[in-house]
């Protein structure tokens, strides 16, 4: 009975083990590790930035939907840097920064 519950419980352990594995690979998935990844990312948000921005224009002609825009285009620049210094961090101080 003992060993039974034994060998159990040790199978529960590397079941576990793997689980957590799996879940540590998928988040490294979401991990921005070098600049190229976030000068892709960057650009991507900009794309969605100024497409936003155009719409603003249409919407709010005049000075608010320039402002508008403006405001779109502004929040990619310190989101970009932000990313970049970031980055920088984690390649000075480590991974656990």
């Amino acid at each position: 009975m003992l060993a039974s519950t034994k060998s159990w419980f040790s199978g529960v352990g590397i079941r576990l083990a793997t689980y957590f594995d799996m879940w540590k690979k998928f988040k490294r998935l979401f991990i921005i590790k070098t600049k190229f990844e976030a000068f892709l990312i960057i650009y991507a948000l900009a794309t969605g930035a100024v497409a936003r921005g155009q719409d603003y224009l249409v919407q709010y002609p005049g000075f608010g939907g320039k402002l508008l825009f403006l405001a779109c285009t502004g929040a990619v620049f310190m989101a970009g840097a932000k990313m970049l210094d970031a980055i920088e961090y984690r390649n000075a101080y480590g991974p656990d920064y």
